[in-house]
This record gives structure tokens, sequence and C-alpha cells, in this order.
């Protein structure tokens, strides 16, 4: 099981280097308090949350107040990840937002078919990043609030 933590940690599974320097530019930027920490592909999503491979027998791995799925990953994608999560009691609670390059009707109904909490078309501009981290910040912290 994971630790409860006081920080609130967000995990962000993206494959993009360039996305996770933004992201992590975002969300520094955004004085939320946020403990960021990235996987690479769906597989070590599920591993960080199982304890699994590289992240079996840490002892203070975080649980994520928040999830940020890309959806188009290598080894196992984000559709795959959202059946997962949703199916493991333990983890179908965590707001899972996808965040992807997408602007297909298809995935878009797929990943709220599959339990997604949010959709989000990755933005052109970095100003526009920022208004959707704090935005998802903000919620995830307001949602814990009221757990």
């Amino acid at each position: 099981m994971l630790k409860q933590a006081a920080t609130p940690t967000v995990l962000i599974a993206e494959d993009s280097p360039d996305d996770c320097l933004i992201a992590i530019r975002a969300w520094e930027e955004s004085q939320l308090g946020f403990d960021v920490r990235f996987v690479h592909d769906g597989r070590e999503l599920l591993d960080y949350l199982f304890r699994r491979r590289k992240y079996h027998g840490i002892a203070n791995l975080p649980w994520p107040w928040l999830i940020l799925l890309d959806l188009n990953m290598p080894r196992k994608d984000g559709r795959k990840v959202l059946v997962e999560l949703r199916a493991h009691p333990e983890w179908s609670h965590i707001p899972t937002v996808v965040f992807s390059d997408s602007t297909q009707p298809q995935d878009i109904q797929t990943a709220e078919t599959l339990g997604a909490y949010d959709f989000i078309t990755k933005p052109q501009t970095f100003k526009e990043y920022q208004r959707i981290i704090n935005e998802l910040g903000q919620m995830a912290l307001t949602q814990r609030g009221a757990a």
C-alpha cells in the first residue's frame, strides 16, 4: 500500500521528454505545492501504484492525489491503464485526467467511458498550460479537502 502523503502529489504518465519539462515548469510556477512525479508509460504507472519492479520496497512512495495520463504511450497505453485503474478499488477514486495531443471525438468518448475524470487536449501555449495546471491542482486540493 502507498503511503498517504501530507504533500499533494501528482503522478504524470508522459513519454515525451519535452512535455515532461513543460509540465514540471508549469507545476513549479503554479506554487500549489505539489510533489510532481513522472512515469514514462502505462506499465510504469501501474508499477508505481502496485509497487512492482523498480518501485518494489520503496517505503515512502506517496499516494497520488491526481494522475495525468497521456493516451498514446508505449508498452501500455492510457486506455488500458484506465481499465486497470477503475477495476481496482484502491485506485478507482483517484482523479485521472487524460492529457493528450488527441482531438479525436472517439478518444474523448473512450476516455470518458473508461472512467477518466476529464479529457484535456494539450494546449498550444505555455500560458494556457499553466492555466490548466492551476485548475487541475485546485480541483485536486478541493477534492482531497472534501474527502
